[in-house]
């Protein structure tokens, strides 16, 4: 199904998490949270001198419960901190007296004492219930407490020694009850404005919309909506060539049904091909596209043009050749056969000159010649690039029908220079690229730069393609999402962007 795609499968896992975070939320709060539970904290924990010590309105003397060097008086604050009421029924054993109980490690309880606010009566009558609080070894034992939410009880115990907070522990036979040691707060810590489960809850929605809003924004990868099934051509140029082909197969793979071919015999072939295609189908849609190194030639009024990107070239030397860059000056002598040698050029070695060039039906080519040469390229005059076959021509001359046999030829043949597409020219072995009067070519100064030798990538169809055909949908593929990314990353500069529009535009 056309609408299952990577896009759309992530927006609606995306927008179920969100909702089941929200649903789980809910839930916890409603059911877990509201479980009983019982929670206690150390509210004090201060060693005893010897002689009288008073705790705010507590005194304790010698005598009274023995000397207390060395003692420890300890408040414990207990408290229903639950959203459900505790009462005697909740706990195990009903014959027994014991429902609550607090250690305090190997520290043995000197005395101990119940503090309850006035309001909580039923309180104080359940700690007071006989035998009421008691105190043995190392343990405070309680009677079963009702607590219902928010209401608490202090104990404040006399120990033998000293104790750390996490030494002191509260047990019970409360059933189903969370009991858990609570974090004591001073009076100047603030209430959050948002409980934990509700930030959770806000951070986690929040996640799932920036999520959400990336996917919608982004403009790399567009939705495939205006897929067509069926079977397209693409020819012409050799230098777009590699571009096309990464995008025909990602194309394919986002668009079931589609099939894709690229057929690249240079920009002039394809411009013919696609006019005899044309001409044979009538008024039929030709599911074909023709791409071409600058406009098509004169004389087929019928292809419909549509710009896609600025085509960066570059001229390459073989790397006996150490030059790294030739005047334009230079660069037209050398192809009208005036510098024969490279050693005719400031530091160039003694080695004859092969010029290695396009056939043509090549757009490189006819680049090279308008935009470099101003002029036509000289006659051919090698088949093998390396011996003239014609004994009056001052150069060795070849033509050659694609770009890799120009870089193969150039990267084998000591003395050859050539020309390609600029992606096409760089990482390869036995060859190197040549500034053009000192200036470099790059994408990212194009619009700066003026290096002469760039052109404008065109995509000719026969006539106006119908709008939900192969040819039109591949054709907005192309130049838009990721067509874009993949022209750039071949090294030319899509006309879609900003600064590729201006420059398309000045034509």
């Amino acid at each position: 199904m056309e609408w299952i795609t990577a896009e759309n499968v992530i927006a609606v896992v995306t927008a179920l998490l969100g909702v089941f975070v929200s649903a789980g939320v809910v839930a916890y709060e409603r059911f877990m949270q509201r479980g009983r539970r019982l929670g206690y904290r150390v509210q004090l924990n201060t060693p005893l001198r010897d002689g009288a010590e008073t705790v705010g309105d507590l005194t304790v003397r010698d005598g009274e419960v023995g000397s207390t060097g060395g003692s420890t008086l300890v408040l414990l604050r207990i408290e229903n901190d639950g959203l459900r009421d505790i009462y005697h029924g909740d706990y195990e054993r009903s014959d027994d007296f014991e429902g609550l109980r607090v250690t305090f490690d190997d520290k043995t309880v000197q005395a101990v004492v119940a503090t309850v606010p006035r309001d909580f009566g039923r309180v104080k009558r359940n700690l007071e219930a006989d035998p009421g609080l008691r105190k043995e070894g190392n343990a405070v034992l309680m009677p079963k407490v009702s607590l219902t939410r928010k209401q608490y009880f202090k104990l404040l115990v006399l120990l033998s020694g000293p104790v750390a907070p996490d030494e002191i522990e509260l047990t019970g036979t409360l059933k189903e009850t969370d009991i858990h040691r609570n974090q004591s707060r001073s009076v100047d810590d603030r209430t959050p404005t948002f409980s934990p489960a509700a930030r959770n809850i806000v951070l986690a929605l929040t996640a799932c919309v920036v999520t959400l809003a990336t996917i919608i924004v982004r403009t790399e990868t567009p939705p495939p909506i205006g897929c067509a099934r069926g079977t397209l051509t693409v020819t012409g140029s050799t230098a777009f060539a590699p571009v096309v082909r990464e995008l025909a197969k990602k194309y394919e793979k986002d668009c079931d049904g589609s099939t894709v071919v690229v057929d690249a015999h240079g920009s002039t072939a394809g411009i013919r091909e696609l006019a005899a295609v044309g001409a044979t189908s009538g008024k039929g849609s030709t599911a074909m596209i023709a791409l071409s190194d600058g406009r098509k030639p004169g004389g087929f009024p019928q292809l419909r043009e549509s710009m896609v990107a600025v085509s960066l070239f570059a001229l390459v030397l073989n790397d006996e050749i150490p030059l790294t860059s030739l005047t334009l000056d230079e660069v037209r002598r050398l192809y009208r056969g005036d510098i024969t040698n490279w050693k005719q050029i400031p530091g160039g070695p003694d080695r004859p000159v092969l010029l290695v060039s396009r056939d043509t039906n090549s757009g490189t080519r006819e680049v090279f010649q308008r935009r470099v040469l101003d002029r036509n390229e000289p006659a051919n005059s090698s088949l093998d690039c390396e011996t003239k076959d014609d004994p009056a021509a001052p150069v060795v001359r070849c033509e050659l029908g694609s770009t890799e046999q120009v870089l193969s030829t150039v990267a084998r043949l000591p003395g050859a220079i050539g020309y390609t597409e600029l992606r096409a020219g760089s990482g390869l072995k036995g060859l190197h690229r040549v500034a053009i009067d000192g200036r470099v070519p790059s994408v990212d100064e194009i619009g700066e730069s003026t290096y002469p030798y760039r052109e404008i990538e065109y995509a000719y169809t026969w006539g106006q393609p119908p709008a939900d055909s192969l040819t039109s949908s591949f054709l907005t593929y192309l130049s838009r999402g990721s067509g874009q990314d993949v022209i750039r990353t071949h090294g030319h500069l899509p006309c879609a962007t900003p600064k590729g529009l201006r420059i398309c535009g000045e034509g």
